[in-house]
């Protein structure tokens, strides 16, 4: 034990999880005071992505449930805020991004909840605009993001109004900040949404969405992406060579941005992968499913996770099962889930410790500043809480085993 380093113990404890994280908060002042600073909490989050650990299947099929990532054996049904408030029509998930999830009741109430924290926070209701020619249909639209530059979640919502002629539409496009628990408007987005659930898709700082240019069916769609910092709308360009005749849809897989092509009448699915954002030379074709070659009968398969050694690719088939596509040998097994439910939209998460205050507001900067002058005074009294912590023995045990255990990883990897 003495052989670690004061700075070393906040690398230690990045690796475990946000439940071992959490009660580990009570050992001292000081032990709370690191777990709780947003250095940590990003450090920890930024090793689970990096490490694809802490990472979790949440399945909506009227309720919420969760799945370990790591074992894929049983599920587990999650109590959340909205719950006995969906008036029976169960509750959406807008959207995940760093262990946050967007709630939706189907009525007008929406929470942000951090499952792994168990903390969460309703949003003030704001009413859509209804522009005068177009009250004939609507249709609204979610999406989940960070945005690194004002350090702030965001959560957007595109309302679009259409009138019976089916020619002309107007949209309406609010953001609300987590910082300041508040709405605003911004510029109209000046495109029309393909899929009236669809929320917008998170990868490197943007969200997604599959649009065309105008509301008939046979208008070729494309890829436009909302930047969270900048809060402007651009077009992904796509890859070259594509068939004309295919169903797109998008997802994130890794963090980089896919494009999946199915191709329904020869049933045939290809899932690009955008391998450096913003650059059209980079997209990648990174599988194909063919049927009855690889999957005997399907409708469509979208990714959702790779494997730990990265050699797999976890794939949703049809909303109904999941299966293992091996990139290497190109042939899919099937994943057995004990307790799933028959039919469900699947979303990946990862536990963190991303706080949700009471107020909305995030920690301000002269809070920052106070926590890092406050962290640097405790350093040295780091070891003292530990031996506390041993000689009340409170989780001794837990704590030497995981201090040294991670020790020896972190001197495997210098």
């Amino acid at each position: 034990m003495a052989s670690l380093s004061h700075d070393i113990i906040p690398d230690i404890l990045c690796r475990l999880c946000v439940e071992d994280l959490l009660r580990f908060r009570c050992v001292s002042k000081p032990w709370c005071s690191l777990i709780d600073g947003p250095d940590f909490i990003k450090l920890h989050l930024s090793r689970s992505l990096k490490t694809n650990t802490n990472l979790s299947l949440i399945l909506r099929y009227g309720h919420l449930f969760s799945i370990n990532f790591d074992s894929l054996k049983t599920v587990q049904k999650l109590k959340h805020p909205l719950d006995g408030n969906d008036e029976g029509v169960g509750t959406e998930i807008l959207g995940s991004c760093n262990g946050l999830l967007a709630l939706f009741n189907g009525e007008e109430k929406i929470a942000l909840w951090n499952p792994s924290t168990r903390k969460s926070q309703m949003l003030p209701v704001t009413e859509p605009e209804f522009p005068r020619r177009y009250c004939f249909s609507q249709f609204i639209v979610y999406g989940l993001g960070y945005d690194p530059i004002s350090d702030d979640y965001k959560l957007v919502r595109m309302v679009q109004f259409y009138g019976k002629d089916n020619d002309s539409f107007e949209s309406e496009v609010m953001v609300y900040s987590l910082k300041t628990n508040s709405w605003r408007r911004i510029k109209d987005f000046p495109f029309y949404l393909k899929y009236k659930r669809g929320y917008g898709i998170l990868a490197k700082n943007a969200l997604h969405w599959v649009v065309s240019k105008k509301p008939e069916s046979d208008t070729k769609s494309f890829v436009v992406a909302f930047d969270l910092g900048t809060e402007e709308y651009r077009v992904v360009e796509l890859p070259d060579g594509l068939d004309e005749e295919f169903h797109m849809n998008v997802k994130a897989l890794g963090g980089y941005l896919c494009m999946v092509a199915n191709y329904w009448e020869v049933h045939v699915v290809d899932i690009w992968m955008m391998k450096e954002y913003g650059v059209k030379e980079s997209w990648t074709k990174l599988l194909t499913v063919k049927e009855p070659e690889v999957i005997s009968d399907f409708e469509f398969v979208l990714p959702l996770a790779y494997s730990k050694n990265g050699d797999k690719v976890l794939l949703n088939q049809d909303d109904y099962k999941f299966v293992w596509y091996d990139l290497k040998s190109k042939r899919v097994k099937n994943v057995r889930i004990r307790g799933a439910p028959e039919s469900f939209e699947a979303e990946m998460f990862v536990g963190s410790l991303v706080p949700l205050n009471g107020n909305g507001a995030m920690i301000n900067k002269k809070k920052q500043d106070d926590q890092k002058k406050q962290r640097k005074n405790n350093k040295k009294r780091l070891w003292k809480g530990l031996n506390v912590a041993c000689a009340q023995d409170i989780g001794s045990l837990e704590l030497f085993f995981f201090l040294a255990i991670g020790s020896l990883e972190i001197g495997k990897e210098m």
